[in-house]
Order: structure tokens, then sequence, then C-alpha cells
């Protein structure tokens, strides 16, 4: 079967959870005969290629790539629906001949991809592994910082993301940033969605993006709707899509699977200080504040803490995080894949302090799998995984005092901890994965 892998970007320059996920699908599929190529594009303001479609070769897979350089979004409408990819889709498709398209993010693609797959007559399959389909963030998580249902009636609270974000950044000016402010949003977006549906005069650009907001979930679940099959994850974010209005019966919970060396862990000095660790972008949705400032609050030699991700990812950021930090604290910059086994046999612990909803990381796969116990922030799509006292604990979303109670609580019994790791397993792995992706591909091809 010849199989198209649509993602949003890809390896060598992005090789997070999506881009992981994307590659090791492409390369089982292949181990069990199929064809596939990967496209995937380059996001405008990164490295310009000679023209915008380019092709190479990684690990042994075919990839196409659309440089959004040559064709940029201009509004908040391309960024879910870009008309002008539309002929360099169709061109790549009709090209790949392909039996199946499969979409691991749509972003760059945009839902233009759906439909000119199913005016070709393709089967279309997609793996959500976020929440693109109904949230403007992709995070669900509204503007004041609390965890987000979805779209309200009016889009007002999709509209409150969209101008904290304008006025976050750097070009914004000192008036959207006063009539941004935390106090005044909700009344603003409310304002703003309401001129717009007057069809009041006013700045054209903002009322387009306005409307622009308000109609992304209706488009975007139009799109969805034609879909023949969608794959989650975890249970959570299947639960979440059909809370938004997308069909159960094609929602398939199928989880992810990982490759490691899942060896038992090396015996370790009783007297050893606990070993915490962290590995994941250098954001502020991923709680890494909150972890370095907790391991901050505790004695002095009861824990050392291990930061691994990428230091130029926010640089404002990261001179917080080395500002709170203690002597407890290493950053260790990111490291190759390859070398994750090796990483997790070091830590008797990985934290994952996320303060938007997390769903299924790679990176808690790889810790159960390598026996290591966890610590997550109590949001479904990590706790779900989770099994407290046998594989791992929970604290309360967000809240800093509670994860430094629980890292207090664990660093004073760390054999309670280490014992842990003889009942912290994850087996599930990317073969049996693709084995199912691949009888998915088989029900809806026969479909067709």
């Amino acid at each position: 079967m010849k199989v198209a892998l649509f993602v949003h970007c890809f390896f060598p320059e992005h090789f997070y959870g999506t881009e992981t996920y994307t590659l090791e699908l492409a390369r089982n599929l292949q181990a069990l005969g199929h064809d596939v190529t990967v496209v995937t594009a380059v996001f405008p303001g990164e490295p310009r290629h000679p023209a915008l479609v380019t092709r190479y070769v990684h690990d042994g897979v075919p990839v196409v790539a659309f440089d959004k350089n040559h064709l940029p979004h201009r509004s908040v409408r391309e960024t879910y629906w870009h008309e002008d990819m539309r002929a360099p889709l169709r061109a790549v498709l009709r090209e790949l001949d392909c039996d199946v398209v499969h979409v691991t993010h749509l972003i760059n693609h945009t839902a233009v991809l759906v439909e000119e797959a199913k005016a070709l007559g393709l089967p279309v399959v997609a793996t959500l592994t976020d929440f693109f389909g109904f949230c403007y963030t992709n995070k669900l998580e509204a503007a004041d910082g609390t965890l987000c249902a979805g779209p309200d009636a009016l889009r007002v609270n999709c509209i409150a993301c969209h101008l904290k974000a304008h006025a976050a950044a750097s070009h914004a000016g000192a008036a959207a940033r006063r009539w941004t402010a935390p106090a005044l949003l909700p009344w603003t977006a409310r304002a703003l969605r309401l001129a717009a549906a007057l069809r009041l005069p006013w700045r054209p650009d903002l009322r387009a993006a306005v409307e622009a907001l308000a109609e992304r979930p209706a488009t975007l679940a139009r799109a969805y709707a034609r879909y023949d099959a969608m794959i989650a994850p975890t249970q959570f974010l299947r639960d979440a899509y059909v809370r938004n209005g997308f069909a159960p019966e094609r929602l398939h919970l199928s989880r992810f699977g990982v490759d490691i060396d899942r060896a038992a862990k090396p015996a370790r000095d009783p007297a050893a200080p606990l070993v915490v660790g962290y590995a994941g972008q250098i954001a502020p949705h991923k709680g890494v504040e909150l972890l370095v400032g907790a391991a901050r609050t505790l004695a002095p030699g009861c824990v050392r803490l291990k930061i691994h991700g990428p230091e130029t990812q926010d640089p404002a950021y990261m001179q917080r995080l080395r500002a709170l930090a203690g002597p407890e604290t290493e950053f260790l910059g990111t490291f190759a894949p390859e070398r994750m086994a090796e990483i997790m046999r070091g830590l008797d612990l990985l934290a994952i302090p996320s303060t938007w909803y997390e769903n299924s990381p790679l990176v808690l796969l790889y810790a159960l799998a390598t026996h290591t116990p966890v610590v997550v922030a109590d949001v479904q799509g990590l706790t779900e995984f989770v099994t407290p006292g046998r594989n791992g604990w929970s604290f309360a979303r967000g809240d800093g005092a509670a994860l430094a109670a629980l890292l207090g609580r664990l660093a004073a019994e760390p054999a309670r901890v280490r014992a842990a790791s003889a009942t912290t397993a994850y087996e599930r792995t990317t073969r049996t994965m693709a084995a199912e992706v691949a009888e998915l591909y088989a029900r809806v091809t026969a479909r067709r």
C-alpha cells in the first residue's frame, strides 16, 4: 500500500513528539511492506529553501517538504484554511499516487489538504496529537491560564486567546497592551465580537481576524467530518473531541508505542539523594518554572534536578529559570534521541509538570518503559497512565507548593521511590502501533 504521511514539520530540524511519532510510524510501515512518503513543511522564518517544494531522505524515509517562506499565511484564516496551498497540495498528491493519506498534523498544510485528498477520491486518516481541530491555540488553555473545554457559543474565548497572543508580540503597541490587560481582555473580546456581528465600520484587518476566529471551529468541523477515521492516543483526547461535536464512531483509541532498552534500572546507593529529571521543551506551558522553584524550596542535598531541553527556545524564560534555580539544579541542554535510555537510567523520577492538557507525551512513555516512575500534573492526558504509588504520583496542575510538598515527601523516602521502578513498565512498541494503523488503512480502503 502507498501511504502519504502529512505532518507540520519534521526531522532533522524538528524532533518532538508528533515528528517522532510520524517517523516511527513511517519506518515501521516500511518494515511491514508499505511504500511510505512523509510530506512536511518549513515554517515561515526558518532558513529558506530555494524552491517551494524540495525533497530529501531521512533515516530511509522519502520526504517532500513545502517551504512556507514561499507561501506564508497572511491572516488568521490562513492558519487553518490556506487557499494558496491548494494547487501545490494537489500536485504532490497526484505525484505520490497514494492509496491512503494519513495526517498527523494539519498546521502548514491546513484543512485544504483534506478537501483536496477527498476530491481525488482518497481515504484520509488522522492521528489527533493535540486539540487543533477545535482550539485556536491547540492547547485548550484559556487566556486567563485556566483549562478550557473548547470554543464557547460566540467564540469569545478564542478571540481572547488571539488578542492575548497579539499583545505579547514584540510589534504590539502600548494601546494594544492596555486594552488586552487581564482585567479588560474578556470585555475587549466581547466588544470586538459584537462589532464584527453588527458589521460596524472599524479596522478591516481586526474585523477579518475576529470573523475568522468565529468561523474556525465550524470550518474545521466540516473538514474533520470528511476523515474516514481518526486515531486518538488517549481516552481523554478522544472524549474532548466527542464533547466538541466530533463523531465518536470515527474516533479510534490507539495508544502510541515506543522502542527503547527496557532493561531494569541499576542499583543505587540508598543514601544518594533522589535524582529528578525533566526532558522536553523549555517553555512556560511545560511548567519547568514550577519544578525548578519546587526543588529550590527543599532541604539542601535531598534532591538533584536535571533539566534537559533547548536553552534557546525562549531565552527570556530560560533566564528566569537560571535566576530561580539553586545548586541542586543542572541545565544540561538537549541530547540525541538514541541517548534516551541512558538519560532515564540516571533518574529516579521523571517530572512532567505541564500546565496545559498534555496528550500522552512520548517522554512519559519512555520513562514508564525504562522503569522510571513519574511525577505529573493532574491532567487526564497524563494521569490515565499513572497508578498512584505504583508507577508515579500526581499533583495539582500549576500548584508549585503542591509539587514542592510532593517532592519533599518522596525525597524523604527514596527507597520507596526506587522500589516503584519494579512496578513501572510500558510494553507497547512502535511495531504494534504501526500494525494497528495498517489494519485501519485496510478497513478504510476496503470501504472505498
